[in-house]
C-alpha cells in the first residue's frame, strides 16, 4: 500500500513544485482591488453634485445657494486637480507610488467632513477644491502602481478595476442620494477613505519604483509577495534590466517631446483623455439627474439616472474583459463610432423637441433609451481604454512627468466639457452640446487607427520597444517622401 501511494505523493509534490514555480495571481489582484478603493471613493465625490445639487437647491432657505453658484460644483475639482498635479507628479518619484496613494485618503476624508457641516456655498466650494487635490494624487499614482505591480495578463483582466470602481462609486452616490440628504450621504461615505488607508498600508510598493531608487532587496521582496513564489530571479533580473535601460534615458521635460517614442505615447495619452471626456461622459455623470429632468419622459429623473449609472457600472466591468479580448485600438475605434451615431441621434431629438417641430410626446421614452444605448457603446472602449493605458504607455524615466501632463489634460478636458455643456445648454439648448459630443466621437473614430498603439498582452518594456519601432518607421517613411 505504501508503494501504491508513493506515485500519488510524487505527483502531488510535482504539482506543488509547479505551482510554486508558476506563482499565484491573487496577490496582484488583491493589490489592484485595494488600490481601486481609492477610485471608488473618487467616484462618490465626482458624481456627488448630481443628486446633491438638486437637494441643495430645493432647500434654498437652509443653504441659501443659487443655481448659478451650484454650477461651479463641477468646475472647481478639475481646476484644483490641474494646479496640485504639479506637486503630486514629483511625489510619485520622490516618496514612491504607495506613499502618494496613501495621501489620497486625507483630502477625500476632509471633504466629507466639510460637507457634513457645510451650510454656505463657500464651504461646499472648499470641499470640492480639496476633492480636486485628492484627484491629482490619485491620477499621479494609482495608474502607475497598477501597471507596475501586475503581469500583462493580470493587467489586461484587472487593469480596468480603477475605471470600474469609479463608475461603481458614481452609481452608489446617486443611489444613496435618492434616499438620504446631503449630510447623511456624507456620513455613509466617510468611512471609505479610512478603510482604503488601512488596507493599503498592508500592500507592497511598486517593484519598478523600488528598483528605480536603488532598493533592490525591497524590490525583490515586493516581487515575491506579488507573485507568491520564491524563484523570481529570472523575472527580477529582467525587470532590473528593463528599469536600468529605461533609466538610461535622461527623462527631462524636453525628452517628453523630443524623443519620438515618448512623443507618440504622449500624443496617444492626450488624445485618449480629451476624446473620452469630450464624448460627454463626464457631463453625463455630473449632471445625470438634471439632464433627465430637462429631457422629461414618463420615468422620474432619479430612477432614470440610477438605471443609467447602474448599467454603466455593470457594462464597464464587462467592457474590460471585452477590451482584453479584442484589443485597445479596435475597441476604441468602434466604441467612438457607435457613440457618435447615438449622440447625434439624441441631438436631433432634443432639437425637434425644443423647437416643437413635431409632437414628441409619443417619443418621450427616447432620451432614456438613447442614453442606455450610449452606455453600451461607451463601455466597450471610451470608458475603459484611456484609464487602462495610463499605466502602460510611458517609460519609467519619464512616467511621472507624463502622468502630470495626463492629469493636466484630464482636468482641462473635464473643465472644458462641463463649461461647454453648461453654457450651450443655457444659451442654445440641450441639443447643441450633444451635437458637439457626437462630432468629437466621429473625429476620434478617424484618428484612433493612426494615434493609438496596441498594448494588449505586452510587458511595459515591450510596449516601449514597439513605440520606438513605430516612431522609427514613421521617421524613415518621412525621409523617403
Amino acid at each position: 500500500m505504501t508503494e501504491a501511494k508513493q506515485p500519488e505523493k510524487d505527483l502531488k509534490a510535482l504539482e506543488s513544485g509547479s505551482c510554486q514555480r508558476e506563482g499565484k495571481s491573487w496577490p496582484q489582484i488583491l493589490a489592484i482591488v485595494v488600490a481601486s478603493i481609492g477610485s471608488l471613493s473618487y467616484g462618490l465625490h465626482y458624481t456627488w453634485s448630481s443628486p446633491s445639487t438638486s437637494y441643495i437647491l430645493q432647500e434654498e432657505e437652509y443653504f441659501h445657494i443659487t443655481a448659478e453658484q451650484a454650477s461651479y460644483f463641477t468646475v472647481l475639482p478639475p481646476i484644483a486637480m490641474i494646479l496640485s498635479s504639479l506637486v503630486f507628479f514629483k511625489l510619485t518619484d520622490t516618496i514612491g507610488r504607495k506613499k502618494t496613494m496613501l495621501l489620497i485618503a486625507a483630502p477625500q476624508l476632509i471633504a466629507w467632513i466639510i460637507i457634513i457641516f457645510a451650510r454656505t456655498v463657500w464651504a461646499f466650494y472648499a470641499a470640492r477644491i480639496i476633492v480636486g487635490i485628492g484627484d491629482a494624487a490619485l491620477y499621479s499614482s494609482i495608474p502607475a502602481y497598477i501597471g507596475e505591480v501586475s503581469t500583462p495578463k493580470i493587467r489586461g483582466l484587472w487593469g480596468n478595476s480603477t475605471a470600474f470602481s469609479m463608475y461603481l462609486g458614481e452609481f452608489l452616490i446617486n443611489l444613496i442620494g435618492c434616499f438620504f440628504d446631503v449630510r447623511t450621504s456624507a456620513f455613509i461615505c466617510i468611512g471609505l477613505p479610512v478603510l482604503y488607508f488601512i488596507l493599503l498600508t498592508q500592500m507592497p510598493d511598486s517593484p519598478y519604483y523600488l528598483l528605480k531608487v536603488g532598493h533592490a532587496d525591497d524590490a525583490k521582496a515586493a516581487l515575491k509577495w506579488l507573485r507568491r513564489k520564491e524563484d523570481i530571479e529570472t523575472e527580477f533580473h529582467q525587470m532590473k534590466e528593463d528599469v536600468d535601460r529605461q533609466l538610461s534615458e535622461t527623462g527631462t521635460w524636453k525628452d517628453l517631446v523630443a524623443i519620438k517614442s515618448n512623443r507618440s505615447a504622449l500624443i496617444a495619452g492626450i488624445f485618449l483623455r480629451f476624446t473620452q471626456q469630450l464624448g460627454g461622459i463626464g457631463v453625463f455623470l455630473a449632471y445625470t439627474q438634471p439632464i433627465f429632468e430637462k429631457a422629461g419622459g414618463n420615468i422620474s429623473a432619479q430612477v432614470s439616472s440610477t438605471l443609467f449609472l447602474g448599467l454603466l457600472c455593470v457594462l464597464n466591468f464587462i467592457g474590460g474583459i471585452v477590451v482584453e479580448k479584442v484589443g485597445r485600438k479596435t475597441s476604441y475605434f468602434y466604441s467612438a463610432l457607435i457613440s457618435g451615431i447615438i449622440l447625434v441621434t439624441l441631438s436631433i431629438y432634443f432639437f425637434l423637441d425644443q423647437y416643437q417641430i413635431f409632437d414628441m410626446s409619443l417619443w418621450s421614452w427616447f432620451p432614456l433609451a438613447g442614453m442606455i444605448l450610449y452606455v453600451f457603446s461607451h463601455s466597450f472602449g471610451l470608458g475603459v481604454v484611456p484609464t487602462l493605458m495610463l499605466g502602460e504607455l510611458f517609460s519609467t524615466s519619464i512616467k511621472a512627468k507624463a502622468l502630470c501632463v495626463m492629469i493636466l489634460s484630464f482636468g482641462a478636458s473635464v473643465f472644458l466639457t462641463n463649461t461647454i455643456f453648461h453654457q450651450l445648454d443655457a444659451r442654445v439648448g440641450l441639443y447643441c452640446p450633444f451635437l458637439i459630443f457626437s462630432v468629437n466621437c466621429f473625429c476620434a473614430t478617424i484618428l484612433t487607427p493612426r494615434l493609438v498603439p496596441e498594448t494588449k498582452g505586452k510587458t511595459l518594456e515591450e510596449i516601449q520597444r514597439n513605440l520606438r519601432d513605430a516612431a522609427d518607421k514613421k521617421s524613415k517613411a518621412g525621409q523617403t517622401h
